[in-house]
């Protein structure tokens, strides 16, 4: 299971305000409910699930403002891919919250 980091960065909005954009990008998420994981941060959205299927993914969201009339879009991904154990975003957590 791959755990990727995904910042959308719209270019050429009417305002510094993004949010429209995220809340159009955790629509598409939530059709994915059960097939993916996904958590909203403050600076950037997480997914989790099967590498394949994230990088398709990554594609759609990347997708979002372009629908909405931008014309440019900067995306910036990051990917934990940790194959000698089973590795989520909770265990992650709790992983080092146990050592506090």
């Amino acid at each position: 299971m791959a755990i990727i980091d995904i910042t959308v960065i719209p270019v050429g909005t009417e305002t510094p305000s993004v949010s429209k954009y995220v809340a159009e990008i955790h629509k598409l998420l939530a059709d994915y409910e059960g097939n993916i994981n996904y958590q909203l941060t403050p600076m950037s959205t997480l997914i989790e699930g099967d590498l394949p299927e994230l990088l398709k993914l990554v594609q759609m969201i990347h997708e979002v403002p372009f629908q909405h009339g931008l014309q440019r879009v900067c995306t910036n991904i990051r990917i934990d891919d940790r194959r000698d154990k089973v590795s989520t975003m909770d265990g992650k957590v709790q992983a080092v919250r146990s050592k506090l």
